[in-house]
């Protein structure tokens, strides 16, 4: 008769155990089934320059940060500042992916709010971050210099994920 009592109580407790890890968790650190893995391919037109392409194969070799955004996403608008801030000190190359907008839009943003990007291509059917499994915009990448993928970014990028995880791998990337 007590077996009857202790199994729901059981199941409770085991519920109760996977809440509480679950809400510990920083939910910007989902993991992604891309990182360390390479770099999906891809070659679209360039926002600036419509009749040039970009591919990440033209970065091989070089250490570089991968940014999903839109001009009619709110968070990007967050993050844009501390963007700009870091394409100032050069210590990456910064791509844009301008994702799932209208072209006149995003270039009437980075006219007035400044242009972070070495470069920002156009991915105008979302197939590109398909392929990133990008969850929404902003989400950021980190690809080292053999095209593979070490670290994700969801959600805008906070003055401590700068400062504590990206360019410290940022720089870990640069010396191998």
């Amino acid at each position: 008769m007590k077996a009857k009592f202790l199994i729901p109580l059981a199941l409770f407790g085991v519920l109760v155990a996977f809440l509480a890890v679950g809400l510990n968790r920083d939910p910007h650190e989902i993991p992604s089934p891309l990182v360390k893995k390479a770099a999906p391919e891809f070659k679209v037109p360039q926002l600036v320059a419509a009749d040039k392409t970009f591919a990440p194969a033209d970065l091989k070799g070089q250490v570089w940060m991968l940014n999903v955004w839109a001009s009619w996403c709110v968070a990007c608008r967050v993050e844009h500042p501390l963007l700009v801030e870091l394409s100032r000190s050069k210590s990456v190359t910064l791509i844009g992916l301008n994702y799932k907008d209208k072209r006149e839009d995003a270039l009437k943003l980075l006219a007035q709010k400044g242009d972070p990007y070495n470069l920002s291509a156009v991915d105008i059917d979302g197939r590109v971050g398909i392929d990133y499994g990008v969850y929404g915009v902003p989400e950021t990448f980190i690809i080292d210099k053999a095209g593979v993928i070490r670290h994700k970014q969801i959600g805008p990028i906070t003055p401590e994920a700068l400062q504590k995880t990206i360019l410290p791998l940022i720089e870990e990337l640069k010396k191998s």
